[in-house]
């Protein structure tokens, strides 16, 4: 069973296997067939995504969970990508707090029509790696060979956690997706 990055998820995609940390969980909204729906803030090393849980499974889920999603499927709510866990589909916790995840880029924010795009249907660019790009006229296209990397951030609770070398890597505090601790008298 293969899973997929965050990243690569598309509208009308179906049977989506994928892992990702909880980072935020909103309050549940019940449907007119009187079924709760779970919300929630999700993402992996690629992007970040608005999730849905139905029912029971979603009450299950707390912000540091890492959970593997399977059968999922992904369609457009109100505008906005949003996976959802199938019928037939399984959540399986993994883990908690200990992910490398990636909030910068948000599959779910509504990405307004690009002019430029619709103007040059039937261009498009092939990289052929060396830097020169050609594009659908034939002609080519010098590209910058630096590459930046989206910034990811790693969510841990433990207290060894050492701090990465590379400026685009932080450790984010652990009580931003934290439950928050019981106090037993």
């Amino acid at each position: 069973m293969d899973t997929i990055y965050i990243k690569d998820i598309r509208n009308g995609m179906k049977n989506i296997n994928v892992i990702f940390i909880v980072l935020e969980a909103t309050a549940a909204t019940k449907t007119k067939e009187n079924r709760e729906v779970f919300s929630f803030k999700v993402a992996d090393h690629t992007a970040s995504i608005n999730a849905s849980i139905w029912d029971s499974q979603g009450k299950l889920l707390c912000p540091g969970d890492i959970i593997k999603l399977t059968k999922a499927y992904a369609a457009q709510w109100r505008g906005c990508l949003t996976l959802y866990s199938g019928k037939s589909g399984e959540i399986v916790k993994m883990g908690d707090f200990c992910m490398v995840f990636n909030e910068q880029i948000n599959m779910s924010e509504m990405q307004p029509p690009n002019p430029q795009n619709s103007q040059q249907q039937g261009n498009h660019i092939t990289n052929n790696g060396n830097g020169n790009n050609t594009n659908g006229n034939g002609k080519t296209n010098q590209t910058s060979s630096q590459v930046t990397n989206p910034q990811t951030t790693t969510a841990n609770n433990s207290s060894s956690a050492k701090q990465s070398p590379n400026p685009k890597t932080t450790t984010t505090p652990p009580s931003k997706y934290m439950r928050k601790p019981i106090n037993k008298k």
